[in-house]
């Protein structure tokens, strides 16, 4: 402790004699300055960690001290010590960015705990949220090899990714490890789960969680009943921690009412889960009722083109006689055009926007060494979903949907992974390209390594030959073929991708918001 630094600025600083004892007592280093100037002087010749000023004070007062401070060294904290309880003597300190606000007379004590706040501080969270987490890490352990229902699952994902942004920007990397490996072996119990109990959840043998295809009607239309003008956004791709990583953002403008994660489909993937929820018909039943707008993977063509189709298609069915726009904004061009024109849409009941951002942003890591680079674990993954978000027209979307009262719901069709080991796979040249999911005849794959329906009637998926099977890899597996198995395994490991089975796929945010 002894190489902190103190500067202390008074010009009764004789009457502060025992608070600066005690303080050398505890090993601190403080030196002393009567006045503003003499504060400036003091800092030309040393570098200090902290400064307690006086607000009043003849000459420079302390405001302008620390106006002078500042202009000098924006980053180092200063406490603002004063007689005075007037509020524009707060709030011009505070708008100054002081690191702590103290009224005189002050007790030694109370120095000694913002020395604390403002020095330790990082390293004290540290210590007590790995301490916390080494607790709670024996607690999930035990939950892990118990849990049997898919709201289990969903609670003991959401737990892990509380500490995992807890965990984030702590010193301790070893606990960051423990956590990660914790995560392994969360998805590994998860696919067993999943192996278990996924086809039961169509037969009706089992209850099944509010999934793609039944999200509309169980969690949009209630919302849509209250007559309030409603803003539904669908980012692609979009995992419960980046869902967490920018909510904050929003609480300026908008209160949360409720907060769900929800059950993906299998494929994880855009043509399946995204056109489920918008038709609200699993992928059998949308090639059964809608041939038009259908399209299997083999098929030509984009398959997602008949979104707006196909939630028509469901708003009918449900008796939902709303007046509806869809919107899907696949660039930055066409969200600054939404931006433009949004109060257009002021008097719609709904107004749906799917983003793809996130989307764009996952496969072109793989194409794109920088962004590679920037995404290379899952906190610079978040970090770059933020820091996108902040700066989206979305934001800017969202901020004049509050402004014209908007309820807000904001959900996703899947999550992503970031993919580290190959599982070798063999399939005929029709087989599926996606790397976390294959359909084709006569596939050969390693059994351990995947969820594999032989018969795809049984989980509502479309069997496109007599033979035809879907495999869905598992953790954090990515498919690859033996030729020229080593450069494909080198391009596209660690790279985030979407399609098979995984708590960070199949387990997402739906969050419902009211404007403030």
């Amino acid at each position: 402790m002894s190489d902190i630094k103190v500067l202390w600025v008074d010009d009764e600083i004789d009457l502060l004699k025992p608070h600066i004892l005690f303080l050398e007592n505890k090993n601190y280093t403080v030196t002393t300055a009567q006045s503003g100037t003499e504060a400036l002087e003091e800092m030309q010749k040393d570098r200090f960690d902290i400064v307690f000023l006086d607000e009043n004070m003849p000459g420079l007062t302390g405001l302008e001290t620390l106006a002078e401070i500042k202009e000098r060294q924006d980053s180092l904290p200063v406490v603002m010590i004063t007689k005075s309880e007037e509020e524009y003597i707060m709030e011009e300190a505070i708008g100054s960015k002081i690191a702590d606000y103290l009224i005189k007379p002050v007790n030694p004590n109370q120095i000694l705990l913002s020395l604390k706040k403002n020095l330790d501080h990082s390293r004290l969270v540290s210590e007590k949220t790995t301490s916390s987490y080494q607790q709670e890490f024996r607690k999930i352990a035990m939950d892990m090899s118990m849990i049997n229902t898919f709201e289990g699952w969903a609670e003991l994902y959401q737990k892990l990714v509380y500490w995992e942004l807890q965990l984030e920007d702590i010193e301790d990397s070893g606990m960051f490890e423990i956590l990660e490996s914790q995560k392994t072996e969360a998805n590994n119990q998860f696919c067993k789960f999943i192996d278990k109990h996924y086809p039961n959840w169509f037969s009706g043998e089992e209850e099944a969680p509010i999934m793609s295809h039944t999200l509309f009607k169980e969690r949009v239309q209630p919302e849509l009943e209250s007559g309030t003008p409603t803003l539904l956004v669908v980012v692609d791709n979009l995992r419960y921690d980046q869902w967490k990583a920018f909510e904050p953002f929003l609480s300026n403008i908008y209160k949360k009412e409720s907060e769900e994660l929800f059950y993906s489909i299998l494929p994880t993937a855009t043509q399946y889960a995204r056109n489920a929820i918008f038709s609200g018909l699993m992928p059998s039943e949308m090639e059964k009722q809608h041939p038009d707008y259908w399209l299997n993977d083999p098929d030509e063509g984009g398959k997602n083109m008949y979104e707006k189709e196909f939630l028509q298609s469901q708003l009918n069915r449900l008796r939902l006689d709303l007046n509806w726009s869809y919107h899907k904004i696949s660039s930055l061009k066409q969200g600054k055009r939404l931006v433009e024109n949004f109060k257009s849409h002021k008097d719609e009941d709904l107004t749906v926007i799917v983003y793809n951002f996130v989307d764009m942003l996952s496969h072109s890591k793989t194409e794109m060494e920088v962004i590679k680079e920037l995404a290379s674990t899952d906190k610079s993954y978040r970090s770059l979903t933020l820091s996108w978000f902040k700066n989206s027209p979305l934001m800017e979307i969202i901020q004049q949907a509050s402004h014209l009262g908007f309820k807000l719901i904001i959900t996703t069709d899947h999550g992503t992974i970031n993919v580290k080991n190959p599982s070798k796979v063999i399939g005929d040249k029709n087989t599926s390209l996606n790397l976390r999911y294959k359909t084709g005849k006569s596939l050969t794959y390693e059994g351990k390594d995947v969820f594999a329906a032989v018969d795809p009637g049984k989980i509502k998926l479309p069997s496109i030959h007599m033979s035809s099977s879907f495999i869905f890899a598992k953790g954090d597996l990515f498919f690859a073929y033996p030729n020229n198995y080593n450069h494909y395994v080198s391009y596209y490991r660690n790279t985030y991708q979407h399609g098979g089975v995984s708590l960070e796929e199949m387990v997402i945010p739906f969050a419902v918001l009211a404007p403030k």
